[in-house]
């Protein structure tokens, strides 16, 4: 078995391809999801969470919400995810 010996210039082209693939990775990855975000009050909020889980179930879309925030005039923003389509 030989031994390849490797400069730094081909170090640094296979870190670089490595990287170029695990990004192309990472977006496809991120577009598999769908997402939504949305601005209202606490109430309407929870309604509208609630909407979407019986519209979308979580065991089949994996629905979730992702992030929220309580903004300065009392609203709260939330993001839902979830996939496309159910197998």
């Amino acid at each position: 078995m030989a031994f390849e010996r490797k400069i730094p210039g081909d170090l640094a082209r296979s870190l670089a391809r490595r990287s170029r693939y695990s990004q192309s990775l990472r977006e496809e990855r991120a577009s598999a999801w769908r997402r939504e975000t949305f601005t209202m009050t606490r109430e309407a909020a929870r309604e509208k969470a609630r909407e979407m889980f019986s519209a979308f179930p979580k065991q089949a879309y994996m629905t979730e919400i992702e992030s929220w925030r309580e903004l300065a005039d009392g609203q709260i923003e939330f993001t839902m995810r979830r996939l496309p389509s159910a197998d």
